[in-house]
């Protein structure tokens, strides 16, 4: 039997960060940008970063969560307006937003990204200041883009959805029990 992972008491928080990052599915690369706030102001740098770093013709599906500054009037009212300039050239959008369901973040495959970014950088990490835990992702993008992996799903639709059953079937049960 695995020994259980322990934290010291002593943790002290130097700071947050925030980290936008999209995923190519086609060739696995990471366009990203860090931020010191998550606000609509810095999705929308985001946003305009993403449009400025890949090829105009594309149309971009962004599968994202549902947090509110994906909301925000600004940020609907620049993407209608880049969408519409888009249709005028290439008769197609040039961002099409997907939001996940609550609590589906396992849909969305840049969250597998950053399972394994926290993985390898942040959890074993120790870092003394902001900058040290920024330069670290920096350092981290960079090096996977030299080599981008694809995510993959490896499970058929048909079996996630009867893993969800069982996980449903299992939590009322043992539901059924406790009362």
């Amino acid at each position: 039997m695995g020994q259980i992972k322990t934290r010291t008491n002593d943790y002290v928080r130097h700071g947050t960060l925030t980290l936008f990052a999209a995923l190519s599915y086609l060739d696995g690369k990471i366009l990203s940008q860090t931020a010191p706030r998550h606000t609509h102001r810095q999705w929308l740098a985001f946003l305009k970063h993403l449009d400025k770093e890949t090829p105009e013709e594309l149309t971009l599906h962004l599968i994202i969560d549902n947090y509110g500054t994906d909301k925000a009037p600004k940020v609907k009212s620049w993407i209608k307006w880049r969408n519409g300039r888009q249709q005028k050239k290439c008769a197609c959008d040039r961002m099409v937003m997907h939001f996940t369901p609550t609590s589906s973040s396992w849909m969305n495959m840049v969250e597998r990204f950053f399972r394994d970014l926290t993985e390898d950088v942040v959890r074993e990490g120790s870092f003394t200041h902001v900058r040290e835990l920024e330069d670290s992702i920096v350092q981290y993008l960079a090096q996977r883009n030299l080599t981008p992996k694809r995510y993959v799903w490896k499970k058929k639709g048909k079996e996630i959805l009867a893993k969800i059953r069982r996980a449903r079937a299992a939590l009322e049960k043992q539901r059924a029990k406790s009362l």
